[in-house]
């Protein structure tokens, strides 16, 4: 099919956008592929789903139906740690997805590394792709673990970061992009914070002296946040909004 027949279709289901995009990205459109990425677009499948695509931080990511696609709500995390100005830290990435924000840490850090862990073994093996393909594999380990056990890490690093699941299960303002991300990634029980429960407890354990941990958080969650974390030791450090002007990132620092 030519390409621009298969634009015109594609924009019909997904927008001149989406259209634009997806032509330019994929060399060969079949008829019988268009139809499949335009029966997609209808139901809402993002366009970092079909091309395979997501840029976050000026990097270019690998992605796929096993990670959850950068956003650009991230990079409010991104641009938190690299403000305090670190000095050739070691960062933990818990649940690195893709491996978005440590890649993007590493890279913009000097004499910066760490390590990415994941429960899901698809994630993994979309955050190592990614890594290589950015040149990082030297200075970034991804490794299989879980932050809802204490013995998941054993080194302790200076920064610990993390997007976890923080959607509760019912939630109806989740769009329907959001449906093709996978559900381990994007859902926690407790309304939302068992995901911060666990990693408020265990990193302690993974966290060196007066080391600082950076979380993104869902809108209103603040509050109730900043009380697991005091609950289990540790301090509140400050709070960063996203261009939205919506508190997406807390900060805090643990002292034994």
């Amino acid at each position: 099919m030519k390409k621009n027949q298969a634009f015109t279709i594609l924009a019909q289901s997904g927008g001149t956008r989406a259209a634009r995009i997806i032509t330019d990205n994929i060399s060969k459109l079949s008829r019988w592929r268009v139809r499949l990425i335009a029966r997609a677009l209808k139901h809402g499948m993002p366009v970092a789903k079909i091309i395979h695509q997501k840029w976050f931080y000026g990097l270019a990511f690998y992605t796929n139906k096993h990670t959850l696609d950068p956003r650009p709500d991230t990079e409010t995390l991104v641009e938190a740690v690299i403000s305090d100005k670190p000095q050739h830290p070691r960062i933990l990435d818990l649940g690195t997805g893709t491996g978005c924000i440590i890649s993007a840490l590493v890279k913009n850090i000097c004499d910066s590394s760490g390590t990415g862990i994941d429960k899901s073994y698809a994630a993994i093996r979309v955050a190592r792709k990614n890594v290589k393909n950015l040149g990082l594999s030297d200075r970034i380990k991804i490794e299989h673990g879980s932050f809802n056990k204490k013995n998941t890490v054993s080194e302790k690093f200076d920064i610990i970061v993390s997007n976890p699941p923080y959607i509760a299960y019912g939630d109806k303002r989740v769009d329907k992009s959001a449906k093709h991300d996978p559900k381990i990634a994007l859902y926690a029980k407790n309304n939302g914070l068992a995901a911060y429960q666990d990693i408020a407890q265990n990193a302690k354990n993974w966290i060196k002296q007066s080391g600082r941990i950076y979380v993104e958080i869902g809108t209103g969650q603040a509050r109730e946040i900043k009380s697991i974390f005091k609950t289990n030791g540790w301090q509140y450090v400050r709070g960063e909004k996203d261009l939205s002007g919506i508190i997406r990132v807390l900060i805090f620092t643990f002292s034994a």
